[in-house]
């Protein structure tokens, strides 16, 4: 039988995509569905297809925040998560505290060492495992969550003045709407050079795509990219701009990658588990099955 695993995003609907997959014998069908920055149609599509479907992937907004073991809820999300009364809805936090986890070390152990290393993430926040597995692993670290966000040069050096900032911060920046945070809809396919100091300094930049890409230079010359969902032409615009590697946290299916928030979605049904049910060893245990790689592209050899 056929499962259905489908992403509500608020993102640009330029993105939409939809395959069909296979993972430990069962058939997936995996769409992603953006509204273009429409809250409200997203929440009426999540309606529409209540109980209809195995898993809703909620894209382009998440629930919440981390600071270590402080959650800030972001308000705008909530319509989005009580949309959904009978069919499970995810946002990837499961596996950016796993996966993403799991992908960095892999980086570290298999593709090049990474203690040392100049790593721009565009946000600790968002991606909280991969901020953690990176301080823990020696790196020179850049936290762009106010550049990237805010537009506030203040690089971030530590998670523990990441986390301090976020105290006095997140209160209040949950309360504002989503799109002051993180570009939506439209905003999601322009991109303007800005901050090009940041993206210079770093050997690796990591995190969220449409963070990266926001302020994204023309010249990337040997970076290397560890990020998220990417298109075909997402890739392209990279190799213009002279990336030496991606790495995408998600696998390639069908020429793109999906976000954490389907792969999670996907996860959850394979275990017949609700969201709240699932533990990091759970996940951990389905991409051992599965035999969950990164993709890694070497874009140069010189």
């Amino acid at each position: 039988m056929l499962k259905r695993v489908v992403s509500i995003s608020i993102g640009s609907s330029t993105r939409n995509h939809k395959v069909e997959t296979e993972f430990l014998g069962q058939r997936f069908e995996i769409e992603r569905i953006g509204t273009d920055g429409d809250i409200k149609k997203a929440v009426e599509m999540i309606k529409e297809l209540d109980g209809k479907v195995d898993a809703f992937g909620m894209g382009g907004i998440d629930i919440y925040l981390k600071a270590g073991e402080k959650k800030y809820i972001i308000r705008d999300a909530l319509p989005l998560k009580n949309a959904a009364k009978i069919t499970p809805i995810v946002d990837g936090s499961g596996l950016k505290d796993t996966l993403e986890r799991r992908v960095v070390e892999y980086v570290d152990r298999e593709v090049m060492p990474l203690k040392g290393r100049k790593v721009l993430l565009v946000s600790g926040l968002d991606r909280f495992g991969m901020a953690q597995t990176f301080e823990k692993l020696g790196c020179d670290l850049i936290l762009g969550d106010a550049i990237f966000a805010l537009g506030i040069p203040l690089p971030v050096r530590s998670l523990r003045m990441l986390y301090f900032l976020a105290s006095i911060l997140m209160p209040i920046l949950t309360r504002m709407p989503f799109e002051v945070l993180y570009p939506t809809g439209e905003k999601q396919e322009s991109s303007k050079s800005k901050h090009k100091r940041y993206y210079d300094w770093a050997d690796v930049i990591a995190g969220d795509f449409l963070f990266i890409k926001r302020y994204m230079p023309e010249n990337l010359n040997d970076k290397v990219i560890i990020t998220n969902t990417v298109t075909a032409k997402d890739v392209e615009e990279l190799k213009k701009r002279g990336i030496k590697m991606l790495v995408t946290t998600t696998p390639e299916l069908n020429g793109r990658s999906f976000g954490t928030n389907v792969m999670e979605g996907v996860l959850i049904t394979l275990a017949g588990k609700k969201p709240e049910e699932m533990k990091p060893e759970d996940y951990m245990d389905l991409l051992d099955k599965i035999g969950f790689v990164p993709r890694v592209e070497l874009i140069k050899t010189v």
